[in-house]
C-alpha cells in the first residue's frame, strides 16, 4: 500500500489512482487532487486529458512534462472549494502545490485558485483555467525608522524613499 501524493491520507489506489487510469473524477476536488498526483507520478497524459480543450491546445506537453519530472514535490494543500460537488456543473478549488523546481533548489509555492467544469458527453469534470493568488502585503505595525528598509521593497532606506517627503 503506497499513500498518495495528493496528502488525502488515502491509499493511491483508493484515492487518485483510478481517476489517473481513466475513471471519472466524483468532484472537482478530486480532480485537482488526481492532476496534482499526475505531476508527481510525470503522468503527463491524465493532465492533458483533463484540461479543457481549448486549453489543452494552448498548452506545452514538453514543457509540462519537463516541469513534472524535474521538479521535487512537496505537498498539495486544498485551501478552500467552491461548488465542483457531485451535482454541479462548475466549481473552483483553491489550492496551494509546493514544487522545489530543481532538485535541492528552494520550495516554491503555487497558490492558485483553479476552475473547472464539466465537459464532453460523458460530462467528466475538467480543468478550465486559474488565477494565481499574490500574498497578502506585508503591513507594518508601526511607521518604519529613519534608516530602516523601506516597506515597499524599494532597497532604499526608509527616510530616502517614503519618508523623504
Amino acid at each position: 500500500m503506497t499513500t498518495c501524493p495528493c496528502g488525502s491520507g488515502k491509499d493511491y489506489d483508493a484515492c487518485c489512482g483510478p481517476v489517473i487510469a481513466g475513471a471519472p473524477a466524483a468532484t472537482a476536488e478530486a480532480l485537482m487532487r488526481s492532476r496534482y498526483t499526475a505531476y508527481v507520478k510525470g503522468e503527463i497524459d491524465h493532465i492533458f486529458a483533463t484540461y479543457d480543450p481549448k486549453v489543452a491546445r494552448e498548452s506545452d506537453r514538453g514543457a509540462t512534462e519537463r516541469w513534472s519530472k524535474e521538479s521535487t514535490w512537496h505537498g498539495l494543500e486544498i485551501v478552500a472549494t467552491e461548488r465542483g460537488g457531485p451535482t454541479d456543473d462548475d466549481g473552483v478549488v483553491e489550492f496551494m502545490a509546493s514544487p522545489a523546481e530543481r532538485r535541492g533548489g528552494p520550495v516554491l509555492v503555487h497558490h492558485e485558485r483553479a476552475r473547472f467544469a464539466r465537459g464532453g458527453a460523458d460530462r467528466r469534470w475538467l480543468y478550465v483555467d486559474g488565477d494565481l493568488v499574490k500574498p497578502a502585503p506585508v503591513k507594518r505595525e508601526e511607521r518604519p525608522g529613519r534608516n530602516d528598509p523601506c516597506s515597499c521593497g524599494s532597497g532604499k532606506k526608509y527616510k530616502k524613499c517614503h519618508g523623504a517627503a
